[in-house]
């Protein structure tokens, strides 16, 4: 399997994923700004989407998408419990938390990302990210990681995500439940070799 990727894009987390669950693959890094890869290849040709991840399999098939790539994964390890058995309403709970992370906290923060943004907008969002991190704070209330005391998929994410508050210089400091659980989940093994391997350690 070959992982395309963006240093510290939602790539990151089925980064983290592949290292969660021992799998063997490889990194290929992608210039968004170019569609470049490392190799020099235009990445177009392998996802027309332009954007990262892109999970290329070993019979040459991709998978995109970051939950779907994860869930992917995961189903390849299921000893590993990165993702509750398919037709579980633990699994349920699960794909719920990556559909609300994709949809609203993702979409949310990434924006402003966006150069020349107007401030109205930009605080607009800011608030609006607030409202979600006010109910990922309420549910990570009394366990270790979003559906319980098992890392999964979701957490992987949520992490990948929330990570860009540092560049974004998004304050933390209103959600102490939500800063102890990045801190746990950035001590475990599997994350921080992702972030070395992307060259992330220490930004």
């Amino acid at each position: 399997m070959k992982l395309y990727y963006s240093p510290g894009a939602c790539s990151l987390a089925p980064h983290i994923v592949l290292r969660e669950a021992g799998l063997q693959f490889e990194l290929e890094k992608v210039d968004l700004g170019t569609k470049k890869t490392d190799t020099g290849a235009d990445y177009r040709t392998v996802n027309p989407k332009g954007y990262v991840p892109t999970l290329q399999l070993d019979n040459g098939e991709v998978l995109t998408e970051a939950s779907v790539v994860m869930q992917y994964i995961a189903d390849k390890v299921p000893e590993k419990q990165l993702a509750p058995a398919a037709g579980t309403m633990e699994r349920y709970r699960v794909i719920e938390w990556l559909n609300f992370i994709s949809t609203e906290v993702h979409k949310t923060l990434g924006m402003l990302f966006k150069p020349g943004l107007p401030e109205e907008t930009k605080q607009m969002m800011i608030a609006l990210a607030g409202t979600r991190l006010d109910l990922v704070e309420k549910q990570l209330q009394g366990h270790d990681y979003l559906t319980g005391n098992q890392f999964t998929v979701a957490d992987a994410y949520l992490s990948t995500v929330l990570g860009w508050s540092r560049m974004l210089h998004f304050d933390l400091a209103r959600w102490p439940t939500v800063q102890a659980y990045l801190q746990r989940v950035a001590a475990r093994p599997a994350v921080q070799a992702a972030m070395t391997a992307e060259g992330l350690t220490g930004k």
